[in-house]
């Protein structure tokens, strides 16, 4: 009963301390007032695009925020089939020992992958950070040579990483634009989905005990449809957080780094996500199933190839603000041959006079080349005709 009246009591105070100093409808001459932090970011989580930031390439500590491309390192490896949630993981001594945020792991007990993920996504366990860099990689500081590895691949100008926790270490930072670009690769697995969104569980151990995992992102409870995020706080970096929400069919992603309290880090980026769905808007400019008209002639004759796009595309924009859309088709004549998903041409995406964006088209089925046999049937038809 007194763990209920706690918990709740708990709640209470962080439902009050996180909405007193939420703003609902932020403008772009507000922001600045509204966010208050070292660094910060907004952009689109499908375009990259940035809406609004701050020293956004400043490099900085941001402690556990680091534990994003520990998670994507290891969501990667799952997706690769090189591991499953189910795989054991004998923790080690080294692991079982790290301090700071953790879920108490048992030095030389066995844990599942998915188990120890799920802590450090939820409530940002280190020594479960360290039992899968050392599982995925052999030891943490191989694991941390394939995070600098993944940095480099993804763009990542102004990261450096040397563990895999966050904990502070003397070369170890990243940017709130670099931040935004990992969390908007995590983003995209649903595995992280499922965890990001847990608010309390317990975490089972080999030995019967139970240790209590509450999310450290209260965004994940408390922000109307947040996709989940990471926090992290230590005296160097200050408290950050890096979070991404939906609404009305857009994604968007704030990073706040540096922030003074903990209270504040989450008003940040509440209000830097408030301020973009309440200014920014996503509009369909090309639509995938509007290909029907969209043909190629076949061996110079009637036969037609239907064609099919490989995506759709989508541009956000302030809100209300008038867009002229024109389409570009580039395709031969005609063919003699294709093979079904051959790439045959592209269609170009022009907004308001400007080149946006450049969709592959590919066949539909496959037509062989004609044969000798077809030639000349052609040929016959053209001199009758």
């Amino acid at each position: 009963m007194k763990k209920i009246i706690f918990l709740s009591l708990a709640l209470i105070l962080t439902i009050f301390n996180f909405t007193s100093l939420r703003i609902e409808n932020v403008q772009a001459s507000e922001i600045n007032d509204v966010v208050n932090c070292k660094s910060y970011i907004l952009i689109d989580k499908d375009s990259g695009k940035i809406l609004n930031e701050n020293n956004s390439k400043e490099r900085l500590p941001v402690a556990s925020v680091t534990k994003l491309m520990t998670i994507l390192l290891t969501l990667e490896q799952i997706s690769e089939g090189n591991i499953e949630v189910d795989d054991l993981v004998c923790v080690s001594e080294n692991a079982s020992g790290m301090g700071g945020s953790q879920i108490f792991l048992d030095a030389n007990a066995e844990y599942p992958v998915g188990e120890l993920l799920k802590s450090v996504i939820v409530c940002s366990a280190n020594d479960s950070s360290v039992a899968l860099a050392e599982y995925i990689s052999g030891s943490e500081d191989l694991f941390v040579k394939e995070m600098n590895k993944k940095a480099k691949e993804l763009g990542l100008t102004d990261t450096n990483y040397e563990n895999a926790t966050g904990l502070p270490s003397p070369n170890q930072y990243s940017s709130a634009l670099d931040v935004a670009l990992v969390l908007r690769e995590v983003l995209d697995y649903p595995l992280y989905s499922t965890y990001s969104h847990i608010w309390l569980e317990d975490f089972a151990h080999p030995s019967g005990r139970t240790t209590e995992m509450t999310n450290t992102n209260k965004l994940s409870r408390f922000y109307e449809g947040c996709l989940g995020g990471k926090t992290g706080s230590t005296n160097e970096a200050k408290y950050c957080l890096a979070v991404g929400a939906e609404r009305n069919n857009m994604r968007l992603i704030a990073v706040c780094l540096g922030s003074e309290t903990s209270k504040e880090r989450f008003a940040n980026c509440s209000n830097l996500l408030n301020y973009g769905f309440a200014n920014f808007e996503n509009t369909v400019v090309f639509n995938s199933e509007n290909l029907e008209n969209v043909k190629v002639k076949m061996q110079g004759q009637d036969k037609i190839l239907s064609l099919k796009a490989d995506r759709d595309s989508n541009i956000i924009t302030n809100k209300g603000k008038e867009l002229k859309i024109d389409y570009q088709y580039n395709l031969p004549n005609s063919l003699e041959s294709v093979k079904q998903d051959e790439e045959v041409g592209t269609v170009e995406i022009i907004v308001n006079g400007e080149l946006y964006d450049t969709i592959i088209l590919r066949a539909t089925e496959t037509i062989k080349e004609p044969s000798f046999m077809d030639y000349l049937k052609r040929i016959q038809k053209d001199f009758v005709a």
